[in-house]
């Protein structure tokens, strides 16, 4: 019977992340970089600056504000910073995949797998914008008071609004949230998990018995994030906001180190990225076809399974966010690609190429070793011992700050379906799973999840694409109102009475 169930997974899974869905992904983000003329690319400058000066003017508010008006107030509803929804979106989408999927591209796609991975992320950068502004437009509030939103939401109240399509809308809403929370106890859990227990025990035993020590490992595992995620919203946002940028920071400076280590190859590694997604080889055909056939399946894969620009998970988080106008926070989309994918994934590749463990001729890795243990080779090679307590903190901290994004996502997702009420009981679930994935050899579960994390693209996908129009007015209506100056709409906005009713001249959406 397993046998079976492994068979239709791959089945399943083969088309989930085969060319049909990823064209999906990377086709929506094409067009919409055509129809929004390149706005990641256009605007990046100013969104950095709207990013970073909402910072500082909120470090300086809150700086400033007497203790009592930085406390919530227990009747206020939870909502979260900007800054807080980005560090709870990154700590689900910076994960191990950072370090052992850019290893694995790599190994079986070659160095050109990266050139197409940043070709993924690039198009993703307007995907990720359009699903958070469509996430902030399409949100509730529940009985608490509390903002709820993401592509279940879209789905329902923004392609289900439209004439025949209110069946349709909430289907694909209940199968995304289904998709979200099973994917929630795999690829957000039980993986990560596995990743935390195999880092600590490469360097050390507690008790020389291999079922005592998962244990042990589980145990403690289980009751950190149990603290932080019986708090609540807010205590897990407020343990992303610092977690986050300390891993982040921490990772980036030690691959920092070696790169420059190993300055001398920087530029080879570079040309080597180009070369092999280019190679005369590969355009000829035949077995050099069929090369860069893997390196683009594998570079778009990883890119868009770094980043999750498409499959819509992060989108939960964003909507939770205290701002009021839509394109502010997809501006925090665009820089949430970037920074996972451009920046992060990109240093990982780096120290690989530039490691000698990669021949840059031929694209073959001259190691042993895959994933995460190539990439705990090159550190170890260049620290030594410290090199390895490295990767291992790096590791753990990647992986626990997963753990804690994906609650939050399948939460919500189980809010939606099931209610408020019961979201208790999914916490508890989450928990429990969490020991029970380090006890047990989970590589069936982690494949399966992958299925579903991957199922949850077509869903948000099709959303997207039927609200395109609905993101480019609100887009149209931004630049009106803070670009030119307009005093009226363009014609697109009266197809859309809601928009239309906006008061124009302020800052923040109505």
């Amino acid at each position: 019977m397993s046998d079976v169930i492994n068979q239709v997974n791959s089945y399943i899974n083969n088309i989930v992340w085969g060319t049909p869905v990823l064209t999906l992904i990377i086709g929506t983000g094409v067009l919409l970089t055509i129809l929004t003329k390149g706005f990641q690319f256009t605007h990046f400058p100013y969104a950095l600056k709207e990013i970073f000066g909402g910072l500082r003017k909120s470090a300086v508010s809150k700086k400033n504000a007497p203790k009592e008006a930085k406390k919530h107030s227990p009747d206020e509803p939870p909502s979260i910073s900007q800054f807080q929804a980005l560090c709870t979106a990154l700590s689900a989408t910076i994960g191990t995949g950072n370090i052992s999927g850019i290893a694995y591209a790599i190994t079986v796609g070659g160095p050109g797998a990266i050139f197409w991975m940043w070709i993924a992320s690039l198009t993703g950068m307007i995907t990720g914008f359009s699903e958070k502004v469509l996430g902030i437009y399409y949100r509730k509030r529940n009985a608490d008071g509390e903002w709820c939103g993401g592509p279940m939401y879209y789905l329902e109240y923004g392609l289900g609004s439209k004439k025949g399509c209110k069946m349709l809308g909430h289907i694909l809403a209940v199968f995304f949230s289904l998709f979200t929370i099973l994917a929630s106890f795999g690829i957000g859990n039980m993986s990560q998990v596995t990743s935390i227990r195999e880092s600590i025990l490469s360097l050390v035993t507690f008790s020389g018995v291999p079922e005592r020590d998962r244990f042990f490992i589980g145990t403690f595992i289980a009751i950190a994030a149990a603290f932080v995620i019986l708090g609540g919203l807010r205590r897990i946002a407020d343990a992303n906001e610092k977690l986050v940028p300390f891993m982040a920071g921490f990772y980036i400076l030690g691959a920092t180190i070696i790169l420059l280590q190993q300055a001398g190859q920087i530029c080879p590694a570079f040309g080597a990225i180009f070369r092999h997604a280019f190679s005369k080889e590969a355009m000829l055909g035949g077995a050099g076809g069929t090369i860069m056939r893997h390196a683009i399946a594998c570079g778009f894969k990883r890119g868009v399974f770094s980043n999750e620009a498409g499959l819509g998970s992060s989108v939960i988080v964003h909507a939770v966010s205290d701002v009021k106008e839509p394109v502010k926070q997809g501006f925090w989309g665009i820089f949430e690609v970037f920074f996972d994918t451009i920046i992060i994934c990109t240093l990982t590749a780096l120290v690989i190429l530039t490691s000698g463990l990669v021949d840059l001729n031929t694209g073959l890795v001259l190691s042993d070793n895959s994933s995460l243990a190539l990439a705990t080779e090159i550190f170890t090679g260049s620290f030594g011992m410290a090199g390895g307590l490295f990767m291992a903190l790096s590791v753990t901290l990647f992986a626990f700050a997963t753990i804690l994004g994906w609650h939050f996502y399948g939460v919500r997702a189980w809010e939606y379906l099931f209610g408020k009420k019961t979201a208790i009981l999914y916490k508890y679930i989450y928990i429990a799973v969490i020991l029970l994935g380090c006890m047990l050899q989970t590589d069936f579960v982690i494949d399966l999840s992958d299925t579903f994390n991957g199922l949850m693209a077509i869903p948000n996908m099709l959303g997207v694409l039927s609200l395109t129009p609905t993101v480019l007015a609100i887009l149209d209506n931004y630049k009106q109102r803070n670009f030119y100056g307009a005093t009226h709409l363009t014609p697109m906005l009266s197809y859309f009475p809601d928009i239309q009713k906006a008061q124009m001249h302020r800052k923040d959406f109505p």
